[in-house]
């Protein structure tokens, strides 16, 4: 049979990505890919240490960046990016930049980190008060706010799980507690940390109920790469991606609270469902275990993602909720 009238592949657009080892994410990052792009990964070697500033910055080395670098250069990305946000923020800014120039100059080739792609996305969604949520220890979540601060970025809240390994188990339902544990002051946005936390499908959910948006780690690498080479991020309902869903004042502002009548009562037409968020420090690690493996197949399922199942309309600007 000839099949020469096929041609050959749809053309592909190469960014390169540089992993730490113990990355397990790679279906996550993809998600965000628009088809004509393709992603090459290459990971740091093993190094037996737990997840810690220690290990940190012994994944972000100049030279271990500088020959992941030159390996994936061989099929020739347009764009380079180091996922891994502890790795990027442990050396401050300074540190961060010197790391992006560092790459850049091994593969001659435009460079990124997590942590300067996440001052990027602050700067395009031009927010300057932000909570922060991250699996780590205190140790490496007072590493990030240091980053943060010296960059301009205040803090409001914040809510971690102490987590040393296998941070890639963590369900969504964990990541919504700590959401709303973090959501203190009326900040800006909120920052989801950690390449290696799944955050894809819980970003538009968590939109929703706290009216402001919401980065994460996976989700600013790859938008900033993207960006890189003139492409655009998939994901609908992203604030950081979606024009629709940045639109308005009443897409991204708090709820108010709920209207009384004369004689005491809620009138449900004035009253705008909202969660309340508990300010709590932190988990202890073993709430991230709680469930861990017994996701949903779905990972939308409202039930596993810990959000109520509302039914209503005017939690997302007035206008429809974002998919389930």
């Amino acid at each position: 049979m000839d099949v020469s009238f096929l041609g050959g592949p749809t053309p592909q657009r190469g960014v390169g990505i540089v992993a730490p080892f113990d990355f397990a994410l790679d279906r996550e990052l993809w998600r965000w890919v628009p088809d004509d792009v393709s992603l090459h990964l290459t990971r740091t070697p093993f190094v037996p240490v737990e997840v810690s500033l220690d290990l940190a910055r012994l994944v972000s080395e100049h030279e271990t960046l500088r020959e992941a670098v030159r390996a994936l250069c061989a099929v020739a990305p347009e764009v380079v990016a180091y996922a891994c946000t502890s790795g990027s923020f442990v050396g401050g800014t300074a540190g961060e930049r010197a790391m992006a120039a560092a790459m850049t100059q091994a593969g001659e080739v435009p460079s990124l980190t997590t942590s300067g792609a996440l001052l990027e996305a602050l700067l395009e969604i031009d927010a300057r008060r932000i909570a922060i949520v991250t699996p780590y220890t205190k140790s490496v979540t007072d590493s990030l706010e240091e980053y943060l601060d010296e960059a301009g970025i205040a803090i409001t809240g914040r809510s971690y799980l102490g987590l040393t390994r296998e941070i890639w188990r963590v369900p969504y339902r964990d990541v919504v507690d700590m959401a709303r544990e973090a959501v203190v002051d009326a900040p800006d946005a909120l920052f989801i940390s950690c390449t290696n936390l799944p955050t894809y499908d819980v970003i538009p959910q968590l939109e929703a109920e706290l009216r402001m948006p919401v980065l994460s780690a996976n989700q600013v690498t790859m938008w900033s790469a993207l960006r890189g080479i003139g492409k655009e991020a998939v994901g609908p309902y992203q604030a950081l991606l979606d024009p629709v869903a940045r639109r308005g004042p009443a897409a991204m502002t708090p709820s108010p609270p709920a209207l009384h009548d004369a004689d005491g009562l809620d009138d449900p037409a004035d009253t705008l469902q909202g969660h309340g968020h508990h300010g709590h420090g932190h988990h202890e690690p073993e709430a991230a275990f709680a469930g861990a493996g017994t996701e949903s197949s779905d990972p939308m399922e409202a039930t596993d993602l810990g959000f109520p199942q509302s039914g209503h309309t005017d939690e997302w600007g007035g206008g429809a909720q974002p998919p389930v």
